[in-house]
């Protein structure tokens, strides 16, 4: 290597005098190659992507003290983990070995020692703490559940058609919906409700191209979606409007929704 007309060799150990008479011997697991073209300081291999790995490789480097014993590199890492140079989903096993390791690699420096002993001490009690306060991993309960076998079997009943077709029935819901809210009778929405086992067949069979399963499908979607939406109203939710007929008018709309759902959606 050459620099400014100087003649270098490739050396693992770069010395690097210190201000008293021992001088510090750092070792590099790589080799830095400093090169001047055009008045400008460049990488022989260029790029920020090789500065970067020069310099985590001098991170990790083992340097010695004015003592001669060998000081471990990740001394002063506030993180436990990165400072035993494993991963936090590491195992005890793991942890354990990794703490063994350094202990025996560094055992000639008591400041490194302290460091490696309290980074694993960290992690232990971490640990523990984490088995007596377990924390709720919402993301996997949510896959256990969609992954399991009623879930599946349920899923498997419902597929998605395309857009305009989701669109014509969500369209044809809302204007029942409207008229349920803002056309009350003294009888209640009797004749939307109708309408609405109506439109249910209809979509099911424009889908399925079969009547039998259309009618089998949208009446039992539609005593199921009633029986449903007076169980929520009954029991969770309160009605959303007042009146003589509330009840009634809440209901329906719940009603609206499920058949909705099975008249686009169900296989």
């Amino acid at each position: 290597m050459t620099v400014s007309g100087l003649t270098v060799g490739p050396s693992k150990c770069f010395l690097i005098p210190a201000r008293g008479a021992n001088p510090l011997s750092v070792e590099f697991p790589a080799l830095i190659s400093i090169a001047r073209p055009k008045g400008k300081f460049r990488s022989l291999h260029g790029g920020r992507r090789h500065q970067a790995l020069v310099i985590r490789s001098a991170m990790d480097a083992s340097y010695s003290d004015p003592t001669g014993s060998t000081v471990f590199p990740r001394i002063n890492v506030r993180d436990p983990y990165k400072r035993l140079g494993i991963s936090k989903e590491a195992s005890e096993d793991e942890i354990q070995a990794a703490r063994n390791f350094l202990v025996q690699k560094y055992s000639g420096h008591k400041p490194s020692l302290d460091a490696i002993e309290s980074a694993h001490d960290k992690i232990i009690m971490q640990k523990f703490y984490e088995r007596k306060n377990p924390k709720i991993d919402v993301k996997k309960k949510v896959r256990e559940v969609t992954q399991s076998r009623a879930v599946q079997a349920v899923t498997s009943r419902f597929q998605t058609p395309s857009s305009k077709f989701i669109i014509k029935t969500a369209a044809a819901f809302l204007v029942l919906g409207l008229l349920t809210v803002f056309f009350p009778t003294e009888e209640g929405p009797t004749l939307q409700v109708a309408i609405s086992l109506i439109a249910t067949i209809y979509f099911i069979h424009d889908r399925l191209k079969s009547k039998l399963r259309a009618f089998l499908y949208g009446a039992g979607a539609f005593i199921l979606s009633w029986l449903l939406g007076t169980f929520l109203m009954v029991s969770i939710i309160p009605p959303l409007f007042k009146g003589l007929r509330g009840f009634e008018v809440t209901t329906s709309l719940i009603t609206y929704v499920l058949l909705w759902v099975s008249s686009t959606y169900l296989k």
